[in-house]
C-alpha cells in the first residue's frame, strides 16, 4: 500500500479555461433535449433519493397536455369560481429511464414551497386560494402519489420559503401578506409568542418582513434563507439581511444593506446561495452570495410597458466576520429570474432568466440563453465564464436542479396565466432539457473518478468516519482530490431552498496496486445538524475539478 498526502484544491479554478477573462465566451458545456413535452410546465422541482424528480405547476392554468389513464379531477380557481380540472398538473420524472408518470393533486400548488425531510419524504406547503393552507406529502416509491393535509398550516402561505432545521423539521417563512413563520410538523409543545384567538394558536410574527415590504411591489417574497453553522438563520429580503434566532424570535445581527439598495427578491427576483462550507478549514467561514434581480421600480414600470435592464451585479458577504461587508462583482450578463446552483466541484452555475423586466406574467424580455459559471476562489474580476447557450428561452416559472450524474435538469417557463403555445412572445414551455457543464465534456472523461464503495444509499451518523474507494482512468493527482456532499434543493422562482454543499474533512488518499489500481479516502461526516441537518445528500469525489457520479448518503 502506497500512501500519498493530499492538499485539497477546495474551489476548482485552474483546469478549465484558466486565465480567461469573464468577458470572453468559453465554448464549453453542451445541451441535450430530454423530453419534447412532459405535459405540464415544470414550475417547481425536487430531486428525491430514488433518482426521480417531482415537478408541478398550478391547477388554475386550465387543462394541461397530460391526461390520467382514468379521470382524476382537481379543484381549479379561475379568479371567479371553482371548477374541476381532470388533467395532471404534477409529474414524477425518472432520471434513469427518461420517462415520467402523472401525479394527482387536489388543491392548487401554484407558487408554493417545500423540502425533503430526513426520511426522504417531500413535504410541500401552501399555494394559491384553496391550496394556500394545505400541506402535501409525497413519499418516494414507484407507485406513490400526493397525500394532502387540509388546513395543515396555521396561516395562508403563498410565495413563502421553507428551510430544513437541525432537528429535522421545516420552518416556513413569509408569503404574500404573511409577515410570520411557523413549523412543520407542528411542535407538540409550542411556546406561542402571540395571544391566542379563540384558543387557536397563531404563527410567530416576523416584523423584518413588514419592514422590507415595498407595498404592492413587495420585493420580499420567497426570502433567501440559509441555516447558519450556529443553528440560527440568515434571512435576506428585498435589500437587507438579518441573522435570526427562530427559537427565541430574536434578531441576533443586522447586516449592511446590499450595495446599490436595489431589491433582489420576488418580483425583482434575483437568486442566492450559501457558498460551499469547507469543513477542512481551521476556521470555518460562512459566505452568502446574491446575484441579479431588477432595479427598484422595475415591476411597476414593466406593468406599464417599460422594461428596464436587469441588475448585472453579484454581492458576497462573510456572515461569520465580526465586521461583515458586501463585496460587489459585475456579471458578464444582466439577469433577472436566474437560478443559482452549487456544482459538485464548488463552482456556482447561473442559468435561466431574462435580461430586461421583472418576474410576473409577460413582464420580462430578452431571454438569457447562456449559462455562466462562477468560480468563487478565482481572483476578483476573473470569476465568471460564459458557457454555450440553449435555444429555448426559460423565463418566468422556469426551474433547474443538479442531478446525481452532474447534469443540470432544466424545465418550465410559463410567462402567461395559462397554457399558451402560440401568439405570444414567449410560449408556455413543456420540454425538459439537460445542460452538461464543462466538467462533463469528453476531453475530461479520463479524469473523472468512479466511486466503487460504498454503494449508493449508505446510512451514516453525524461524526462518523466513512471510507470511500474510487478509481480514475488517468493518473491521479492526489493534491487535487476533494470529497463533497450536496443537499438537493427544492427549486422554484429562481431560489433553491435547502441547497447546501459541504467539502468534507478527511484523511490522506491511499493507493492499492493489487489486484487492481484503486484509491481510498476516509472522510468525516459532519458532527452537527447545524452544519448538515439529517437527511439525504449526494456524495461526490472530485479530481482536478471533475466530479464523479454521486452516491446517495443518508445522515441519520
Amino acid at each position: 500500500m502506497i500512501e500519498q498526502t493530499v492538499v485539497v484544491l477546495f474551489f476548482c479554478h485552474v483546469l478549465l479555461f484558466a486565465g480567461m477573462s469573464f468577458t470572453q465566451a468559453a465554448a464549453a458545456g453542451h445541451w441535450k433535449l430530454l423530453q419534447g413535452t412532459i405535459g405540464i410546465s415544470a414550475m417547481h422541482m425536487q430531486l428525491l433519493h430514488n433518482d426521480r424528480v417531482v415537478m408541478f405547476d398550478g391547477t388554475g392554468f386550465g387543462p394541461s397536455n397530460l391526461s390520467f389513464p382514468t379521470a382524476r379531477c382537481a379543484r381549479s380557481y379561475n379568479g371567479r369560481r371553482i371548477s374541476f380540472d381532470c388533467t395532471a398538473h404534477s409529474v414524477e420524472y425518472d432520471v434513469a429511464t427518461n420517462t415520467f408518470r402523472p401525479l394527482a393533486v387536489q388543491t392548487d400548488m401554484w407558487c408554493s414551497s417545500g423540502g425533503a425531510m430526513r426520511d426522504g419524504t417531500l413535504v410541500q406547503t401552501g399555494g394559491f386560494k384553496a391550496g394556500d393552507r394545505t400541506v402535501r406529502i409525497f413519499k418516494p416509491c414507484p407507485t406513490c402519489d400526493w397525500e394532502e393535509i387540509p388546513m395543515g398550516l396555521l396561516t395562508r402561505r403563498w410565495y413563502a420559503t421553507n428551510h430544513i432545521l437541525p432537528d429535522g423539521s421545516q420552518i416556513i417563512i413569509g408569503g404574500r401578506k404573511r409577515f410570520s413563520y411557523e413549523f412543520f410538523p407542528k411542535p407538540a409543545a409550542f411556546n406561542w409568542p402571540l395571544a391566542k384567538t379563540n384558543s387557536v394558536p397563531e404563527a410567530y410574527r416576523l416584523p423584518f418582513l413588514i419592514q422590507t415590504n415595498d407595498g404592492h411591489a413587495e420585493n420580499n417574497l420567497y426570502p433567501f434563507v440559509f441555516l447558519h453553522i450556529d443553528g440560527s438563520l440568515f434571512i435576506f429580503a428585498n435589500n437587507r439581511a438579518i441573522l435570526f434566532d427562530y427559537t427565541k424570535n430574536k434578531i441576533l445581527k443586522t447586516f449592511p444593506k446590499i450595495p446599490g439598495g436595489d431589491p433582489r427578491n420576488y418580483p425583482s427576483t434575483g437568486s442566492a446561495v450559501i457558498l460551499p462550507l469547507n469543513l477542512q478549514a481551521k476556521l470555518l467561514e460562512v459566505e452568502v452570495m446574491v446575484c441579479g434581480g431588477a432595479p427598484k421600480g422595475a415591476s411597476i414600470k414593466a406593468r406599464n410597458g417599460v422594461f428596464v435592464e436587469a441588475l448585472n451585479t453579484c454581492a458576497r458577504i462573510k456572515i461569520t466576520s465580526p465586521n461583515p461587508k458586501w463585496l460587489l462583482e459585475i456579471m458578464p450578463l444582466s439577469r433577472v429570474m436566474g437560478d443559482m446552483l452549487l456544482l459538485p466541484n464548488g463552482n456556482v452555475l447561473l442559468i435561466n432568466g431574462g435580461s430586461f423586466g421583472t418576474a410576473g406574467w409577460e413582464l420580462a424580455r430578452n431571454p438569457v440563453l447562456n449559462p455562466v459559471l462562477y468560480l468563487p476562489n478565482n481572483p476578483h474580476g476573473s470569476r465568471f465564464e460564459v458557457n454555450d447557450p440553449s435555444t429555448t428561452p426559460r423565463m418566468y416559472h422556469s426551474t433547474a436542479i443538479l442531478l446525481r450524474d452532474g447534469r443540470i435538469l432544466v424545465g418550465g417557463s410559463n410567462p402567461q396565466p395559462g397554457y399558451n403555445f402560440s401568439g405570444v412572445l414567449f410560449p408556455t414551455e413543456l420540454s425538459l432539457e439537460a445542460f452538461h457543464p464543462p466538467y462533463l465534456d469528453p476531453e475530461f472523461a479520463a479524469l473523472r473518478p468512479t466511486i466503487i464503495e460504498p454503494r449508493s444509499q449508505v446510512m451514516v451518523f453525524h461524526g462518523q468516519r466513512l471510507k470511500v474507494e474510487f478509481t480514475v482512468i488517468d493518473e491521479l493527482d492526489p493534491t487535487k482530490v476533494s470529497v463533497t456532499m450536496l443537499a438537493p434543493p427544492f427549486n422554484t422562482h429562481s431560489f433553491s431552498m435547502n441547497q447546501r454543499l459541504l467539502v468534507l474533512g478527511r484523511s490522506n488518499v491511499t493507493t492499492t496496486i493489487w489486484p487492481e489500481l484503486m484509491y481510498e479516502v476516509e472522510v468525516n461526516v459532519p458532527v452537527s445538524g447545524n452544519i448538515a441537518p439529517s437527511g439525504f445528500y449526494i456524495l461526490f469525489v472530485v479530481h482536478q475539478c471533475v466530479p464523479s457520479e454521486g452516491i446517495w448518503v443518508q445522515i441519520l
